[in-house]
């Protein structure tokens, strides 16, 4: 059966970063200031997280977190680093594609992550903490010096 959705990059990058932008407004951090500084989400969102009724969640609020965490970490990569969402071929998914992040790390190599799979992953770590969420996917990147390294 042939692949009937085609990735549309821009719309998607454009909806993750508006996302991004309507949890920060509704956790209460304006638009101009997320805008201007999206660390500035963290203490809003760690404690959003931190109160929400997890073990009470369904299906559809497990995936809207989800899709809200992975839209912050990207937003969070773009906006501190220059990351961009990429279209990647995936066979193995439901429709060929998926949509990750890519940047060049401090050793001028270029890697991808899937913010989603950002997300799942702190989901194993209780509780879960934003800036972990984020520093896991700098490490990934290689955007962030690891502990030990030479300065």
């Amino acid at each position: 059966m042939a692949n009937i959705v085609e990735p549309d990059l821009q719309r998607w990058s454009e909806e993750r970063h508006r996302n991004a932008i309507d949890i920060a407004d509704m956790l209460g951090v304006s638009p101009e200031i997320y805008e201007s500084d999206p660390t500035s989400l963290i203490p809003a969102l760690d404690d959003y997280v931190s109160r929400a009724p997890l073990s009470e969640f369904e299906e559809p609020d497990w995936i809207t977190l989800h899709l809200d965490l992975a839209s912050y970490v990207a937003d969070f990569l773009i906006h501190k680093y220059g990351a961009r969402w990429i279209v990647m071929d995936d066979p193995t998914g439901p429709v060929g594609f998926r949509y990750v992040i890519e940047a060049t790390g401090l050793d001028r190599q270029t890697r991808r992550v899937d913010p989603v799979n950002v997300a799942n992953k702190e989901f194993a770590n209780h509780p879960i903490e934003i800036v972990r969420m984020l520093a896991s996917a700098e490490l990934t990147l290689n955007l962030a010096p690891q502990a030990g390294d030479e300065e």
